[in-house]
């Protein structure tokens, strides 16, 4: 039977004595005791990895990232405590990295748990990669005629660029992001500034949802995934480009509108 490399990493970490899967922040975290040893990553924020981070003992990850940059790297983030990158398609050999996976392990399993899990998990190398519409949705066909369709009507608006943020595609209007687009749940969302009374209105919808680190500034999400309007969608950029933008910037939208109309 055919398994990738998601298969081969999920393989080896729970095939460890009392490790359990939870997601966290959109990726796989695997744990043994109710601590963090190993998080899958899948081209997090668009640095086009596919990797693990690995909680390490001391000193690994100075000494394995000296040692071949090709297969560690050092983690955002957890990077600063120790944490250890490891690639996962540049050709290491899947024992070394199934021994790499048990040293973070060790390094967080109670005595008891690592007494029944003393060495590595012998693992079969996977078959095959990872398929490219999983690694980066955006460049599906469908996903990427939805995102082609709103950076033509952002980039319509005056003084407008694109830009990337965590990965996914943004709009700017002069240095002020007022439109992204982000995965949640497996789901393309619009992210635009909309208000305190917008969002209390909105979200009577379910496809509205107010983001957790940005919903207290006045910002609102809307799932695409499925199926879009395109006069909702271009109402909703439209009234966070006018919360950002400059006098300027308004009076040439105006311009623009009155040379149409």
């Amino acid at each position: 039977m055919n398994k990738n490399i998601s298969d081969a990493v999920r393989d080896v970490c729970l095939g460890m004595n009392d490790v359990s899967e939870v997601i966290s922040r959109g990726s796989p975290n695997f744990r043994v005791a109710n601590k963090t040893f190993a998080i899958y990553q899948l081209n997090h924020h668009g640095d086009g990895r596919i990797a693990l981070w690995l909680n390490s003992p001391p000193g690994a990850q100075k000494f394995y990232v000296e040692e071949n940059q090709t297969f560690y790297f050092v983690p955002p983030y957890v990077g600063p405590r120790g944490w250890l990158g490891l690639n996962l398609d540049k050709g290491l050999d899947w024992q070394i990295i199934s021994q790499r996976i048990h040293e973070a392990y060790a390094n967080v399993a109670p005595a008891k748990v690592l007494a029944d899990q003393s060495e590595p998990v012998f693992i079969e190398p996977p078959s095959e990669g990872i398929d490219p519409a999983v690694f980066d949705p955006f460049q599906t066909p469908e996903l990427a005629a939805v995102q082609a369709l709103i950076a033509d009507y952002c980039l319509a608006l005056p003084e407008t660029s694109q830009d990337q943020r965590f990965g996914a595609p943004s709009f700017r209007v002069g240095k002020k992001t007022f439109c992204t687009l982000h995965f949640y749940q497996g789901k393309l969302e619009l992210s635009v500034w909309a208000g305190g009374e917008e969002q209390a209105m909105r979200t009577a919808d379910p496809r509205y949802r107010i983001p957790q680190y940005t919903g207290h500034r006045g910002w609102l999400n809307l799932d695409i995934h499925g199926q879009i309007h395109k006069e909702e969608i271009e109402a909703l950029i439209l009234n966070s480009y006018r919360h950002f933008a400059l006098k300027r910037m308004i009076k040439a939208l105006k311009d623009i509108s009155s040379s149409m109309g």
